[in-house]
């Protein structure tokens, strides 16, 4: 893990405070993590405190010639060995399994090389939607990893199937993943 470089793509869900964890285990094995969020996410955990625990500028934008010059979707993709999307929403996974591009997260995910890993979070019934188990299924013929959500309570007061992983769950696919590398 040290000096590996992974991108965490986080979305807009409660479980992102599960994310900024699982940055803090990356960065302590000695992993370079820098952080993709989209305006959702930043709803729900500042871009401050990636940033403090990843001691990297946080990436909210498709083009900032200040951070990436060449556009944060292309030298994210090149210089990092993994893309790892915690918390992966119903709008993500809609997204990235038909291909639209709309922000900095959603165009990394086209322009990226790598193994990808998603661990999706949300409420079970939408989990359990036609639709959104389509485009998971489109996702995974496409080659993405799945990371499966747990059994359990959920923000919104019903017990299910849809919270995110563990961190330390996704910090083993992590680990795995690099190691085939």
């Amino acid at each position: 893990m040290k000096d590996r470089e992974v991108v965490l793509g986080v979305c807009g869900g409660i479980a992102a405070y599960k994310a900024a964890m699982l940055s803090s285990r990356l960065v302590q094995a000695g992993t370079v993590v820098s952080v993709v969020m989209t305006a959702s996410a930043q709803k729900f955990v500042g871009a401050a405190t990636f940033a403090a625990l990843t001691s990297r500028p946080v990436h909210t934008e498709v083009i900032d010639p200040s951070s990436s010059p060449l556009g944060g979707h292309i030298e994210l993709a090149e210089r990092s060995e993994v893309l790892c999307i915690v918390p992966a929403t119903a709008n993500f996974l809609a997204k990235a399994a038909t291909g639209l591009a709309d922000d900095l997260l959603s165009t990394l995910y086209l322009a990226f090389e790598g193994p990808v890993l998603i661990a999706p979070a949300m409420n079970s019934a939408m989990r359990q939607l036609a639709e959104v188990q389509r485009n998971g299924k489109q996702l995974r013929e496409d080659g993405a990893t799945f990371i499966d959500p747990e059994e359990g309570w959920q923000s919104c007061r019903r017990t299910g199937a849809g919270r995110m992983a563990q961190p330390e769950a996704i910090l083993k696919v992590i680990e795995s993943t690099l190691a085939c590398k």
